[in-house]
């Protein structure tokens, strides 16, 4: 006999008989003609076919060195870029079920609506100033001719369109220096 017995195969690899069968029944051991099974060839093959994950698991391990595990993985089987790829998955899917529940209870908003919200309010505060020396220009210049009276004794008209346009200009100077600053929701 060139190579191994099935029970000595599961003894070398620390798998039971039954998985050995079922390995060879899935064509993923290495053969000698006799029958018998060529030990190195067979790991690497199953080191290539099969999950590292699963490995891990019929090893009594559930990682490198946690949990009862052999401690390392080393060899044909060698699975810790596997095992670093799955941690990243299970990671990002944990911070994104944490962002869910976030966006949920209100502690997150949607980044578009946020900003689409600022430029809505911003944009009525501006038409608000815009229109407002047309509402108030008039109510201005009588309040300011009574006042001027009262002080000098004698009559005064202030022109309403001069103090419209005055007001007009400030408040334009007043939104074009606005208009320079930016929301940042980065």
């Amino acid at each position: 006999m060139e190579g191994l017995s099935e029970r000595a195969y599961a003894a070398q690899s620390g798998l039971s008989r039954g998985a050995v069968q079922k390995a060879r029944k899935n064509g993923r051991l290495v053969l000698f003609a006799d029958g018998s099974i060529n030990a190195a060839a067979s790991d690497a093959r199953r080191g290539a076919m099969t999950d590292p994950d699963q490995q891990m698991r019929s090893r009594g391990g559930d990682g490198a060195g946690i949990g009862g595990g052999t401690g390392s993985a080393s060899g044909p089987g060698d699975s810790t870029s596997y095992l670093k790829a799955r941690t990243a998955l299970t990671v990002y899917q944990a911070q994104e079920r944490q962002l869910a529940i976030q966006k949920k209870k209100g502690v997150l908003v949607d980044r578009a609506r946020a900003e689409a919200l600022v430029f809505r309010l911003a944009r009525q505060e501006r038409d608000t100033w815009v229109t407002w020396p047309t509402r108030v220009a008039a109510l201005m210049a009588a309040q300011l001719a009574a006042e001027m009276e009262a002080a000098t004794g004698s009559p005064m008209t202030l022109e309403t369109a001069i103090l419209q346009r005055v007001l007009e200009t400030h408040v334009r100077e007043q939104l074009d220096a606005l208009a320079d600053l930016r929301v940042s929701l980065g």
